[in-house]
């Protein structure tokens, strides 16, 4: 048995930084959004005034109703996790489902994203999913563990399960949460021990397959010509990449001031949500958002440690996942404000408005925490080369009869 320690500290720490800094910054960047919203509420009769803290209550009250959520991933024995892992990875394919159909799924922009039923929170379902799948695939790579290196036995099974989530969520559209997903699912099939030669010809595979459905979908096709050429059309689709970078541009070293932000008054689309960090660097400057930066590095490096140090197979996975999931998913948002990626719609961990992604996030970061205090550095999980290697040919031999 693993030796019981007390959680990684350095890794809790920042994860409550960045849920502090989320709800000090949505109480800035959203007075506009919240304003106009409330205005309109005003106007149909669902409130007596406007407001311009409607989004930073709103988040305030769900980073709250979080902590209890980590802290109770925190003692939940992982064992239970791994026993339903199936059940949960069901339900949550379940919920990707419904949202075609009729009265259920709400639709917000391009896509059909919510679960919006009378008298219950609205729910996203792919965020759910993304902690389903990491769970589901950590407990199906463990039993698989000498056969992931195979083309037949291993890439191919990988792959039709991972298409099941893929195909759904590439039918709402949500694209952003179809490249995490991805990250996070090739991420973990190589730590298990996967063949990145195969890893990289099924991305290079997936991608041609793609190139059409980007094509026919115009609001796709024109985020992708957006970001190849940000000054064709800033008006219309070139607007949110060019008002991203006019902010973080007149951010400078040090910051135009807290609270001091021209473009949150209705040049940010979802300044709350997808473009909040080009905003937090307006107000707060490239010295002081490099810290930001800075607080993912550390998830990163905290959560891959975590994983290296974990006491079984399982363990690893989760914590691979996880890690992966945090960490790419905050480059993505980054990278899309600084336009060196195309529009996601991702929100930024830990930090962008969503109640959804903010309660699945601590969700995930408690049990990231509960897998360091069960990590026991004088036991290592086996290496990559030899899960597919002197195992191999034996496991194959096996599991053919």
């Amino acid at each position: 048995m693993p030796r019981q320690r007390q959680i990684d500290r350095p890794l809790t720490i920042v994860i409550f930084c960045l849920l502090i800094f989320g709800i000090i910054m949505i109480s800035s960047v959203s007075v506009y959004e919240s304003y106009q919203l409330t205005s309109d509420m005003v106007k149909n009769g669902l409130m007596e005034e406007p407001t311009n803290s409607f989004y930073f209550w709103r988040h305030f009250i769900r980073a709250i109703l979080s902590i209890p959520l980590l802290i109770l991933a925190i003692y939940i024995p992982l064992n239970i996790w791994k026993k339903i892992a199936l059940p949960f990875f069901v339900i949550s394919i379940l919920l990707l489902i419904a949202l075609f159909l009729p009265g259920i799924g709400a639709n917000y922009g391009t896509s059909t994203s919510w679960i919006n039923l009378p008298f219950l929170p609205s729910v996203q379902p792919a965020e759910i999913v993304k902690l389903s799948l990491i769970f589901y695939l950590a407990v199906w790579m463990e039993k698989r563990q000498e056969l992931v290196r195979s083309f037949q036995y291993g890439f191919i099974p990988f792959t039709v399960l991972l298409s099941s989530v893929v195909i759904l969520l590439a039918m709402q559209p949500d694209f952003g949460s179809v490249l995490v997903i991805s990250v996070i699912a090739a991420s973990m099939f190589f730590a298990a021990g996967g063949n990145i030669l195969h890893i990289i010809g099924g991305g290079l595979f997936a991608s041609i397959l793609a190139y059409p459905i980007i094509m026919s979908k115009e609001y796709i096709r024109n985020r992708f010509l957006a970001f190849l050429n940000p000054d064709l059309d800033p008006l219309n689709i070139g607007f949110q990449i060019k008002q991203a970078l006019i902010a973080i541009g007149s951010g400078g070293f040090f910051g135009v001031g807290f609270g001091k932000s021209i473009q949150k008054f209705g040049y940010l689309p979802e300044v709350q949500g997808d473009t909040i960090f080009a905003a937090s660097a307006e107000e707060l400057g490239f010295l002081r958002i490099a810290f930001l930066v800075l607080a993912y590095v550390i998830i990163a490096f905290r959560g891959y440690k975590i994983a290296a140090n974990a006491s079984d197979r399982f363990s690893m996975l989760i914590a691979a996942g996880i890690t992966g999931w945090f960490v790419f998913q905050a480059i993505i948002n980054m990278g899309v404000n600084l336009a060196i990626l195309p529009l996601t719609g991702l929100t930024l961990p830990f930090i962008s408005y969503g109640g959804s992604s903010l309660m699945i996030n601590m969700l995930a970061a408690g049990i990231l925490l509960n897998i360091s205090r069960n990590t026991d550095v004088s036991t290592r999980i086996v290496s990559r080369r030899r899960v597919g290697g002197s195992h191999y040919s034996q496991s194959r031999r096996r599991y053919r009869t």
